[in-house]
């Protein structure tokens, strides 16, 4: 059972840092670059998006390791 939860995290760190590293040296820049208003919106909402995931994934591994933070 510890080597199925080893691999889905290694799995999900790896499927993040590809996702991070495509949108922000590939993705994001291309849209960024075309400057039409649908591109540039498109920027805006998967920056967001981003933010969100990243955000998320950090108060997640927070509660994670302090397991008396949610609840009592």
């Amino acid at each position: 059972m510890f080597a199925m939860k080893l691999t889905l995290i290694l799995l999900g760190a790896l499927l993040y840092l590809v996702g991070t590293l495509c949108w922000l040296f590939w993705a994001g820049p291309e849209l960024l670059s075309t400057g039409t208003t649908e591109a540039l919106i498109y920027a805006l909402f998967g920056t967001c998006a981003w933010l969100l995931i990243s955000f998320g994934l950090a108060i997640r591994i927070i509660k994670k390791a302090r397991t008396t933070a949610g609840g009592r």
